[in-house]
């Protein structure tokens, strides 16, 4: 049976796409048969970030509507042949999709692949309540500033309360966070919230630090997972993340900024 992954977090712009698409990456590289999947209807740029935007012939509300086959509408990602992305609309209304529709697909899907990830669009509408409403797993995407914590803490409330698990009353869905654009410096000079701040308010798991980085706008405009920039710390990050996910056991790096013998100790470029 396939496990449903939410990246998720409420707030835009905190690099939930990058996220989704470095995580199903990920999945998939160490030998899982991945699917990602953009909820983010109107907008779409889970396409451009893995780099097959011009293959999308189909989308997601051609598959709810019975214009396509799911099978039709998946792109098989050109870095890796256990990966595929079912792309959103970019021309339709949010309210296309519906919770039979998606629950259809993700029953369909979990016949094929190990890992179902779907690509949560900003903030508390359909399609953010769709994607979080059958997740197994939470991917809870936060910055270390207020705002951004703040609106993590509301996806936690709906998370348990407007889920699938909720409402059948079965085991809850488990919930892991993952900080974004975390930079020491400023951590230290008061500009940003600090680990603990952040841990302190939302309580959760920690999944893994993704230190600020230019390779991740590099890796986007070039239509690449960040994670296949093996030689980035924000790479380096998200293999880590991956690797605890499927239960490895990693430090924490990119935490307190050290780059000496701390970086050396544990394979940090």
């Amino acid at each position: 049976m396939a496990r449903i992954i939410v990246v998720t977090s409420g707030k835009g712009g905190v690099g939930k796409t990058t996220t989704s698409a470095a995580i199903s990456m990920g999945l998939a590289k160490k030998g899982h048969k991945t699917v990602v999947i953009d909820f983010d209807v109107g907008l779409r740029n889970l396409d451009l970030i893995m780099g097959c935007e011009r293959r999308v012939v189909y989308d997601i509300i051609n598959v709810i509507n019975g214009e396509a086959s799911i099978h039709q509408a998946l792109i098989k990602d050109k870095n890796c042949n256990l990966l595929s992305i079912l792309p959103a609309s970019q021309t339709r209304n949010k309210d296309a999709l519906t919770q039979e529709g998606v629950g259809k697909i993700l029953e369909e899907l979990s016949k094929d692949f190990k890992y179902i990830v779907c690509d949560s669009p900003a903030g508390i509408e359909q399609g953010a309540h769709l994607a979080m409403y059958f997740a197994d797993d939470a991917f809870i995407v936060t910055n270390p500033e207020v705002s951004s914590v703040r609106d993590s803490d509301r996806i936690l409330g709906l998370l348990s309360s407007k889920s699938q698990r909720a409402e059948k009353n079965d085991e809850p869905i488990k919930e892991y966070l993952i900080l974004t654009r975390y930079a020491p410096e400023r951590v230290k000079s008061g500009e940003m919230l600090s680990l603990d701040d952040v841990q302190d308010i939302l309580s959760l798991d920690l999944l893994g630090v993704i230190p600020e980085s230019k390779s991740v706008l590099t890796a986007s405009n070039s239509g690449n997972p960040v994670i296949l920039d093996e030689k980035s710390d924000a790479g380096q990050a998200y293999s880590d993340i991956v690797a605890r996910y499927l239960g490895e056991t990693r430090p924490h790096r990119f935490i307190d900024g050290k780059k000496g013998l701390f970086r050396k100790l544990f394979g940090g470029g």
